[in-house]
């Protein structure tokens, strides 16, 4: 078995795991993220903030964007920009959205809009699957290690942090990386925030 069919069953499982969390799970999980994301000074003051519209069961950032809101901070959505290419659009509540091929919703914009991944301070990233190393199990499409493929080679946290967002039930002990994933900063789950970098075991 390869490891790219090792990964799609582990993706399903993880799916599956995900599934299993009760509304009120979920519920208390995106109160408890805002908390653990809050230990992360610079989300408390720097200015742009990119993160994701949650689909499929992903850990929702209602709460998360509400506070951002109303410390005067921006908050971006992604938006695909070409092949495994991701750019962010600044959106508020009630903002028009669209669905992209996946049928997930984009912020309607210009292309005067669009902010480069390079230009953003922080980046809450959905994910599947995590180990405290900051190794991520994605979806598969390769565009959050594409679009930041600029960070790979990095030694230590730079510009944006990248935080990986999920249930503290996502946790795996390890996961076998490829060459061309991104390593996470940080990950904020229900229960804590992780330091890949310094608190990796």
């Amino acid at each position: 078995m390869t490891v790219n069919d090792e990964r799609k069953l582990l993706r399903a499982s993880l799916r599956e795991r995900r599934k299993a969390l009760t509304a009120a799970e979920r519920i208390a999980a995106a109160e408890g993220v805002a908390s653990s994301l809050a230990q992360l000074a610079d989300f408390i003051v720097d200015e742009l903030i990119a993160g994701y519209w949650a689909i499929d069961g992903e850990l929702p950032l209602h709460v998360v964007v509400g506070q951002l809101s109303q410390r005067g901070q921006r908050y971006c959505l992604p938006r695909i920009s070409g092949p495994r290419e991701l750019s962010f659009v600044p959106w508020s509540a009630g903002a028009e959205l669209e669905s992209n091929r996946y049928g997930i919703p984009e912020p309607v914009c210009t292309e005067q809009d669009l902010l480069a991944p390079q230009a953003l301070d922080i980046v809450l990233v959905p994910l599947l699957g995590f180990d405290r190393m900051g190794h991520r199990i994605g979806y598969g499409g390769g565009y959050y290690d594409a679009s930041f493929s600029f960070l790979r080679d990095r030694a230590e946290a730079e510009r944006p942090l990248l935080v990986g967002i999920g249930y503290a039930a996502q946790q795996l002990d390890a996961i076998e990386t490829e060459e061309w994933d991104v390593k996470l900063d940080y990950i904020a789950t229900e229960k804590e925030l992780i330091d890949c970098w310094g608190d990796a075991e």
